[in-house]
Order: structure tokens, then C-alpha cells, then sequence
């Protein structure tokens, strides 16, 4: 009798997983890669477009990280020799109205990945009242994906140019203390941060009276270690000491965030930058790049390229010339490239013509199907296997996983099995297309955080660029079988 009904059961199963794939590629699948994203909404008020037409190389004197690669002094006597801590307390004496002013102006996106504007994400925490406890200023400085190497240049090689824009967006947000949320691997970098703000301190830099304003501001240092707490709730739960998991919202983390204090989670780059861009104007800064894509950017590039470097160069620069100019071309030629990642792992890959003549900035890449990201650009040859690449893609997002969304918890479990069949050609055609109905699924489901979301990216980049690899292996394993 047990064997009647598991003969009755199993054909039906398979039949209902048959019908749910067919019934996919019937109506054509969803072509959209990545999450339902919110549109960026209108730039500030202030922000004028500019004409330009050609980006890049960027000049000189344009340069915002003019110690990247840590050739001089980091300490304070070499920063303030760069520009560093110059006419900072007229800056504050400009006052909290004329610093988000300016940074509107500007047109400033941010530079962790989402790429709303700076000037109203900020606004957000300075209108937000709070008598019973100070406001909080977050500065992320993770960066465990895969790929990503900018802000541990910034840590490592101009702390103090940090530190001064953490003072200044600090105050024009109304907030008395911040905290920097370094990764617990970049032990170099947080011992060279904490030596910078010993200096700040003993000059007089911050404390009771910044400057000599008599402006009262205080920066700390937090470390963890682990790629979800990127996510900017999953980061507040940990310095909390907390589980590093993400959660819903409302409320939101100018609402109630750190220990009850309204806060906001900044990029490390995000916030380097807004020094320079008050000494120069915020004209300068809108000059640089593409409309609505303004400033210059650091970009990591990295695989099977000849120099993998980490650059600073114009936004909207083309992704070729950014490649062959500053990393010494693909390995093998240009047509030698299989695929790209423009904006790091979590990115969906791009072809090679593509590749060609897309820009590097916000809106390019959206428009390519793809993503921004924090500019790690990372190259894949036609020498390489891009099974196994995908493979151990989405091993990594399997690792990291916080299991607390259905979807993106089985996902997990089930992606990587079938990659791995993919990898060995030990699957049946089905599963390319269950592959999609997965990810479909995965996108649908309204998860808390973007990593079911970055599952997804590789998962169909796979299918779509590399389902003739899978085939041939599958036909390879057949025969040898």
C-alpha cells in the first residue's frame, strides 16, 4: 500500500513543479533583474543639471583622495599639508542651513549602492526633533562584499579627511556623537582610524569645543565582523549587541534607532567627501560627471584584469575606457571578456557589448539592467569557468544568509545545489528554468533586506548569459555517462 500512494504521490509532484515551470516560460518569465526598487525621486532643490557629454580621465587637481594609495604622510601634519582641517571652523560658523544647502546644490548621491540624494536623505535626521535624547550619526565602514576595497583605503590612507566630514555632517544634522562601524578584519585600518582621532583630540580638533567653536562633538569606534550587518538595521542591532539581523521597517532609524536615539547610516565615502565639496563649491562638484550623477567616485577593480586597482575617477566615465585605462586592459583583449560585474557580487552581470559602451554611473547602469552598486567592478575571461564563478557566488550569499525570510532561507538551499549540478553537469534541462521560477519567486516575496535580492541577480545572470555552458555540460556528462 505504501509503495501504491509514493507511485501515486511523486509523478505528482514532479507534474506540479512541470506545470510551474511551462507556465513561466509561457508568459515569458520576469526579464526584470533585481528588486522593485523605489524610483529616485526629484534631485534638491538648488541642483542645477550641467551639459557635459565627455567624462573622464579626471584631472589632478580634481582629486578628492589625494593619499589613496598612501604614498604620504596620513597623519595629521600630512593631512593638514593636503587641506585637510583648513578654515574647518568657518565652515561650521557658515551654519547647519548652509551645509545641507550646499550639499544639495552639489546633487550628491550616495555611494554605498542606493544612490539617493545625500542632501535629502540627510534632511530627513536634521528635521527630526528629539529634546530627551541627542541624535547619532552611523558611518559604515563594513565592506564585506566580494570585490569592494574603497572604504578601507579611505580608513587606511586619509582618516582625518574623514573624521572632518563626520564633524561636519554631524553638526549640520544637529547630532553631538557618532560612531564608526569598522569591519573586525581591517585591523590596520581601525588602528590607523584610532590614532587619527587621538590626534583630533589632543589638537583640539573635537571634544568640548571643535575648532575652538565651542560646538561639542564626539566620534567613537565599534567593530564586527559579518557581510549582513552592512544593512543598516542589521548594523544597529549589532552595536546594540544584538543579533546582526535585519529588521522591517517602520519605524525607521531616524524614528527609533541606536538605543532609542534618532540616527543614520552613512557611507564612509558618502561622507569624505563633503569637506572638499564645501572648501570648492558646490558648483565644482555638479560639474564633475553626468546630470543627476555628479562628483567623482572610487572605483575597485579587480579579477582578471592586468593591474587590479582602487582609483578615484570621474562618475559616468565608460566602463572600457575606465578598464583599459587604469587596469591595464582585460587579460587576453578586450575580446576576451565573458562578463562584468559593474557594481560588485550583488550586481547582474553584463555582456561584452554591453560592456562596451555603458557609463559607470547610477542611472547608465540602470537603464544596462544592471546596477551601480559601490562602483567594484569586477571582470570575468572566456578562460575562466563562469559555472564555477556562479557557484561559489551564491555559496557566498548562502553563508551569510540570516534565515529569518522563508524564500530567501530556502533559496539559499536550493540555488547552490542546483549550481552545483551545474557545475558537474549532473542535472536535467528543467532545472535551467526552474532556476528562474526560484528567483521569481525569491524577488516576489518581499524579503526584509537585499541579499534574497542579490541571490537573484546571480542566479538569472547565470541562466541568461551562460545557459549554453550549462547545456554543453550537461550533453558533456550524458556522454561520458
Amino acid at each position: 500500500m505504501l509503495r501504491q500512494k509514493l507511485k501515486n504521490y511523486l509523478p505528482s509532484v514532479w507534474e506540479q513543479q512541470l506545470r510551474l515551470v511551462q507556465t513561466a516560460k509561457k508568459a515569458g518569465g520576469n526579464k526584470k533583474l533585481g528588486p522593485d526598487r523605489p524610483p529616485i525621486i526629484d534631485p534638491p532643490k538648488g541642483y542645477e543639471p550641467n551639459c557635459k557629454t565627455k567624462f573622464g580621465p579626471l584631472d589632478d587637481c580634481d582629486r578628492v583622495f589625494q593619499n589613496l594609495y598612501g604614498r604620504h604622510d596620513w597623519r595629521l601634519h600630512g593631512a593638514c599639508q593636503r587641506g585637510d582641517w583648513h578654515r574647518t571652523a568657518e565652515l561650521l560658523e557658515q551654519g547647519p542651513e548652509w551645509i545641507m544647502k550646499q550639499i544639495s546644490i552639489s546633487g550628491l548621491r550616495g555611494r554605498g549602492g542606493a544612490g539617493f540624494y545625500a542632501g535629502l536623505k540627510w534632511e530627513f535626521l536634521r528635521q527630526t526633533k528629539s529634546e530627551k535624547v541627542p541624535k547619532m550619526v552611523i558611518v559604515n565602514c563594513a565592506e564585506g562584499e566580494p570585490g569592494t576595497c574603497k572604504d578601507r583605503e579611505i580608513l587606511r590612507h586619509e582618516p582625518h579627511k574623514l573624521i572632518e566630514g563626520i564633524l561636519l555632517v554631524g553638526v549640520a544634522m544637529g547630532c553631538g556623537r557618532a560612531i564608526v562601524y569598522i569591519r573586525n578584519r581591517f585591523y590596520n585600518e581601525a588602528c590607523n582610524l584610532h590614532f587619527a582621532l587621538a590626534e583630533a583630540y589632543h589638537h583640539g580638533l573635537l571634544g568640548n569645543s571643535v575648532c575652538g567653536t565651542g560646538i561639542k562633538f564626539d566620534v567613537m569606534v565599534q567593530r564586527g565582523d559579518r557581510y549582513l550587518c552592512g544593512e543598516e538595521t542589521a548594523m544597529i542591532n549589532c552595536l546594540m549587541g544584538k543579533l546582526g539581523r535585519p529588521r522591517r521597517r517602520p519605524p525607521f532609524l531616524t524614528e527609533k534607532g541606536y538605543f532609542e536615539h534618532p540616527c543614520l547610516v552613512i557611507n564612509a565615502e558618502s561622507i569624505a567627501v563633503v569637506p572638499t565639496i564645501l572648501r570648492r563649491g558646490s558648483k565644482w562638484w555638479a560639474g564633475l560627471g553626468r546630470s543627476y550623477n555628479t562628483g567623482t567616485k572610487l572605483y575597485c577593480l579587480s579579477g582578471q584584469v592586468n593591474n587590479p586597482c582602487t582609483v578615484e575617477e570621474e562618475m559616468s566615465i565608460p566602463l572600457k575606457d575606465l578598464i583599459e585605462r587604469h587596469a591595464g586592459g582585460v587579460k587576453g583583449g578586450w575580446n576576451n571578456l565573458a562578463a562584468v560585474f559593474p557594481g560588485g557580487l550583488s550586481t547582474p552581470l553584463l555582456d561584452p557589448s554591453t560592456s562596451g559602451k555603458v557609463l559607470m554611473d547610477f542611472d547608465s547602469l540602470t537603464d544596462a539592467g544592471s546596477g551601480f552598486g559601490c562602483g567594484a567592478v569586477i571582470v570575468m575571461t572566456k578562460d575562466c569557468d563562469p559555472l564555477s564563478i556562479m557557484l561559489r557566488s551564491i555559496q557566498f550569499f548562502e553563508k551569510h544568509t540570516c534565515k529569518q525570510c522563508s524564500y530567501c532561507r530556502d533559496g539559499a538551499i536550493w540555488l547552490p545545489e542546483i549550481f552545483a549540478r551545474f557545475v558537474k553537469g549532473q542535472t536535467h534541462p528543467h532545472e535551467i528554468d526552474w532556476t528562474l521560477v526560484i528567483a521569481d519567486k525569491m524577488r516576489n516575496s518581499k524579503p526584509i533586506c537585499a541579499l534574497a535580492y542579490s541571490q537573484v541577480s546571480v542566479a538569472e545572470s547565470l541562466v541568461r548569459m551562460f545557459s549554453r555552458q550549462i547545456e554543453e555540460r550537461l550533453l558533456k556528462y550524458a556522454k561520458g555517462s
